[in-house]
């Protein structure tokens, strides 16, 4: 049959500033994209990026519809990343899971070998 694209999609980006939100906004926008053509979509969030969880869960963020239209394609965020950012529990709160297959990190190696394609945001 018609084999589907798999995309991983991993925000770096830190909270801070405007560039920070549109990055964050350009990857949930790309990642409803994916979800919405039928295709194996993952949403990580990775370094500072483990901030957004927290950030995005709260209903009064200008974000947040668009954050639940995919959250149900997150996969997860870094454990490591989480902890180093004093995100852990927010990540927690938000009922996103710690990602730690490969020294506590998520595994992008496991993610290429199983055909996704990356892009970071």
């Amino acid at each position: 049959g018609m084999s589907t694209t798999k995309m991983a999609i991993v925000v770096l980006a830190d909270t801070d500033s405007h560039a920070d939100l549109g990055r964050v906004v350009n990857a949930l926008v790309a990642t409803k994209e994916f979800k919405e053509a039928g295709d194996d979509v993952k949403l990580i969030f990775d370094g500072a990026g483990t901030k957004w969880p927290g950030v995005l869960a709260d209903p009064g963020h200008k974000s947040h519809r668009l954050y639940e239209q995919v959250a149900d394609v997150i996969a997860g965020a870094c454990g490591y990343c989480a902890r180093a950012f004093d995100a852990e529990d927010d990540v927690h709160a938000a009922k996103v899971p710690l990602l730690e297959d490969y020294h506590d990190h998520p595994s992008l190696r496991s993610l290429a070998a199983s055909g996704y394609q990356i892009v970071t945001f």
